[in-house]
């Protein structure tokens, strides 16, 4: 008995050496990894006063902050709860802002017009602060990942934004009689909500490249939904 507990110890202290100088070699283990797919900005945008219009006024540049874009309407480091969160918080408890800005991809806006029968949809009109090109299924990609720029700039990912009605009326006054289609058709499209982590400013033609967390899906997340 005791020389095996002295041959367990002898291992564990081998074992602590070994991961005491990984990390003194630089060997931090992230928990986020780099990928290789990278987007390009083809829109930038903000909504100066929602409670007047979802309609979004285009932007030359945008300049991030913690609180997010200077004048968005969604910005601020806090926000009232929404219906998003209803399961969780009564509707207008102050929470933390997850939802600085919409990020939409340029592949989905098209999918969800196709889906409509309309020619185009213009990210102005859903209330887009950032459109980006070149990241398949991005409405999909997983909570917590990031978008970030050659400046450092960082956008951390919440989750998947949900189609609702407010978009279809601005549609509507622009494409008569096709805003009743938008929900259905942008189901799994609407792109996503984001924060900033990092502020930085970005430009329509930049790149953005994904991080994503270096975490295997919850082995009972299908169980967790059904329940």
């Amino acid at each position: 008995g005791r020389r095996f507990s002295l041959a367990r110890s002898y291992v564990l202290c081998l074992g602590a050496e070994a991961g005491r100088l990984r990390l003194d070699k630089g060997g931090a283990m992230p928990a986020l990894n780099p990928t290789d797919f990278t987007a390009t900005v083809t829109w930038l945008g903000r909504v100066a006063d929602r409670d007047d219009t979802l309609a979004a006024t285009p932007l030359d540049e945008m300049a991030l902050d913690f609180a997010g874009v200077a004048g968005e309407a969604h910005g601020g480091l806090t926000r009232p709860s929404c219906s998003r969160v209803v399961a969780q918080h009564p509707r207008g408890t102050e929470i933390r802002n997850a939802r600085q800005l919409s990020i939409l991809s340029a592949e989905d806006l098209a999918a969800t017009a196709a889906e409509m029968g309309v020619d185009r949809l213009e990210p102005a009109w859903l209330g887009a602060s950032l459109v980006i090109e070149g990241i398949p299924d991005f409405t999909h990609v997983p909570p917590s990942s990031r978008l970030q720029g050659p400046d450092g700039a960082t956008l951390v990912i919440d989750m998947e934004n949900r189609p609702c009605n407010l978009p279809a009326r601005v549609i509507e006054q622009h494409l008569p009689g096709a805003g009743r289609a938008f929900k259905a058709a942008a189901k799994g499209r609407r792109g996503v909500t984001a924060w900033v982590e990092r502020p930085g400013v970005l430009h329509p033609g930049g790149t953005l490249r994904l991080h994503i967390p270096d975490q295997p899906a919850w082995a009972h997340i299908d169980a967790a939904r059904d329940g």
